[in-house]
């Protein structure tokens, strides 16, 4: 295999911007994942019928690929609302309702990992259901999220590579683009796998650094 350096040297700037587009779309998703997470946690444990399009949302964005997600939200959702359609914002919105379904169910599972008992303490303090869940439930239930929340930002890193699919110019893209170029597969896709393996390696290490950490506490 004759590995040509200087095509990696060439693309190296438009895979350097890939790469912050990539943290960029990864972090968006993951925050707003999180906040419609947490909603949707919480709708999952509520009364019956009122949990019941919860559980079909959790059901319907883990149950199918998140490629054919960001298919119909770009060509179909996002049309309804803009034209031209960002391919940035498709990603982020894709993205988000995909990595809301997970954080929802790590949600569901740290609340619920919670002793009942600490819920019936607080109550018998004087605290209405939701001060207990904000000041007593939660801050204990998010030292153990930390990992499950920690491995589904990895996840979402490495899956925000389907935006390629829809032209968001992130690391994939670039790497497409040099492959169409110079019509090379080993240069680009190395040399991305490379990047990708770095992230995802550093963003590993801080999670458990953060474990570590709040487990002291």
């Amino acid at each position: 295999m004759d590995f040509q350096f200087d095509i990696v040297k060439e693309y190296l700037p438009f895979f350097l911007k890939g790469t912050l587009l990539t943290i960029g779309l990864s972090l968006a998703g993951t925050i707003l994942g999180l906040i419609l997470g947490l909603f949707i946690g919480m709708g999952k444990i509520s009364k019956k019928l009122i949990r019941f399009p919860f559980i079909w949302y959790i059901n319907i964005f883990r149950g199918t690929p998140l490629f054919v997600q960001i298919l119909i939200i770009h060509f179909g959702v996002m049309p309804m609302f803009m034209k031209p359609v960002n391919p940035i914002l498709s990603a982020i919105v894709a993205l988000s309702l995909n990595s809301a379904a997970y954080i929802a169910e790590i949600f569901r599972a740290g609340i619920q990992s919670i002793d009942k008992g600490q819920m019936e303490a607080a109550r018998s303090l004087g605290m209405s259901h939701a001060q207990a869940m904000k000041k007593v439930i939660l801050p204990q239930a998010f030292k153990r999220m930390i990992p499950p929340l920690g491995n589904e930002f990895i996840v979402l890193l490495k899956e925000s590579s389907l935006a390629a699919i829809i032209a968001a110019p992130e690391l994939l893209y670039w790497g497409r683009s040099a492959q169409g170029a110079y019509m090379r597969v080993w240069e680009p896709y190395i040399t991305i796998a490379i990047i990708y393996l770095i992230l995802t390696l550093s963003l590993t290490y801080l999670i458990q650094y953060l474990e570590r950490r709040f487990a002291k506490e």
